[in-house]
């Protein structure tokens, strides 16, 4: 068997293990999923709508899933791509490639195997490191680009960011990390949820329940580490990025919840394109898309669909 098959034989059994979870917003029915071979590892893909693509990348705590109410907004003018990032959600989970720059090149072969030449971005906390990978390896396809409530490693004052001591998970992970949190899975997911909400009713029993679950299966919580463990190599690829002088030239809007990032999101990536515009969501902190659904897919929608 190819190395291709086996691992569209794990995802296939990956895909068998999930329990029936608690039900999040769906995504429309003309959506259709797949599994895509991509950069030695395997993608799951959500794909509908037609017109200018759109590719939404999510974060930690939670999945492609996130995006199911922005998806079906923008399913009417644009061709909408969601996968579930390297290690996360339905996508395998290989052992590495957890530096952003190589989860950048997972997303453009998933874009190649589509046959989707130009895209927009739009992305949410891990998604943001992602989607800055694959815009600075190729800015030319990127026609527009949102980025939610997260910073950028080695971006700005990313060295100042790292001070803050609620973000202390950045440097939690190892195998002993991986047996603290082997079946308690929900508490630990419970603290971003919790800390990093402005109201934290506002994320719901069901997504914790449907998240906590495809974070519990097997090699979630590893994968889940490895993303953080990879923020160093992520700052020193950035700043080699940065040292040469490019800066992304297409439209860029930095969208903060008022309670979180707020205008920070903007001045972080300041540093790194030279059209940006600023976002800020009232009444909401980290979990724009559960704690302000509506404000949210307006104020993107409104950016991606401007002339």
């Amino acid at each position: 068997m190819t190395f291709t098959g086996k691992l569209l034989t794990t995802v296939a059994l990956a895909l068998a293990s999930v329990p029936a979870a608690a039900q999040v917003p769906p995504f429309p029915s003309t959506f259709q999923s797949q599994e895509i071979a991509a950069n030695g590892t395997i993608l799951h893909v959500r794909v509908g709508g037609k017109g200018p693509a759109v590719v939404l990348l999510h974060g930690y705590g939670e999945t492609g899933d996130m995006w199911a109410p922005l998806a079906a907004s923008l399913a009417r003018n644009h061709r909408v791509i969601v996968p579930d990032l390297r290690g996360m959600g339905l996508s395998a989970h290989p052992e590495g490639g957890y530096d952003k720059a190589t989860q950048g090149r997972d997303i453009a072969a998933v874009l190649d195997s589509l046959k989707i030449g130009k895209f927009a971005l739009v992305t949410h906390d891990i998604g943001n490191m992602v989607g800055f990978a694959l815009a600075t390896q190729h800015p030319d396809r990127v026609t527009r680009f949102a980025l939610l409530d997260a910073p950028v490693p080695g971006v700005g004052p990313w060295d100042e960011i790292l001070k803050n001591p609620l973000l202390w998970h950045f440097r939690f992970g190892g195998p002993d990390m991986e047996r603290l949190v082997a079946g308690r899975e929900r508490i630990y997911l419970d603290r971003f949820w919790n800390e990093f909400s402005a109201d934290p009713k506002k994320f719901d029993e069901a997504s914790r329940e449907h998240y906590a679950k495809l974070y519990a299966l097997p090699g979630g919580m590893h994968s889940g580490f490895a993303q953080f463990a990879a923020f160093d190599q992520d700052a020193i690829d950035n700043r080699a990025w940065l040292a040469t002088g490019k800066r992304l030239t297409m439209p860029v809007l930095g969208i903060g919840g008022a309670k979180s990032f707020g205008p920070t999101m903007a001045l972080v990536m300041r540093f790194a394109a030279t059209n940006v515009s600023e976002g800020v969501i009232a009444d909401a902190g980290h979990w724009l898309m559960e704690e302000q659904p509506d404000a949210t897919v307006k104020m993107v929608v409104g950016f991606l669909d401007a002339p």
